[in-house]
């Protein structure tokens, strides 16, 4: 059984058990947090459930492991010859989840 989720704009297919990092939710570590965004879900019986655009009564619960930052990114602007350079960094917040139960 597994489902295809939409969160931080981008698309999962998570099954239970997995381990995801994605982008960063507003919730606690250790808190339980809802996926509602489901946008199919295939069962166990081979039947596979499309929604138009999301499944009205099909959500996947997932547990909150840890927040944190990714690699950091190094921005370098530059134009030729004017003397022009600017240089920045980033570090993208994330949240990693664990997937225990699709309903």
């Amino acid at each position: 059984m597994y489902a295809i989720i939409e969160t931080g704009g981008k698309q999962y297919r998570v099954q239970e058990g997995d381990v995801l990092v994605i982008e960063k939710l507003n919730c606690q570590e250790g808190d339980v947090y809802s996926f509602d965004r489901v946008l199919a879900v295939a069962k166990e019986d081979g039947n596979l459930e499309f929604g138009k655009p999301f499944l009205e009564n099909a959500k996947v619960d997932a547990k909150v492991l840890e927040h944190g930052k990714g690699k950091k990114i190094t921005v370098f602007k530059y134009k030729p010859k004017k003397n022009e350079r600017k240089k920045q960094g980033h570090r993208q917040p994330y949240t990693k989840v664990k997937i225990e139960k699709i309903v």
